[in-house]
């Protein structure tokens, strides 16, 4: 598995997390589930 697959897969959890009616403080599990889906998208380019 690829790093970038780990980062899709990551991002994937992130989100759904984010839609279940549980509470967190500080950070938006949405965000960070958005951060990681454009690192992922963005991989490629990145280490190139």
């Amino acid at each position: 598995m690829s790093i970038q697959a780990l980062f899709y897969i990551i991002a994937i959890i992130l989100l759904v997390l984010a839609a279940l009616p549980i509470g967190t403080r500080g950070v938006s599990l949405a965000l960070l589930g958005a951060a990681f889906a454009l690192l992922a998208y963005s991989w490629n380019t990145i280490t190139d």
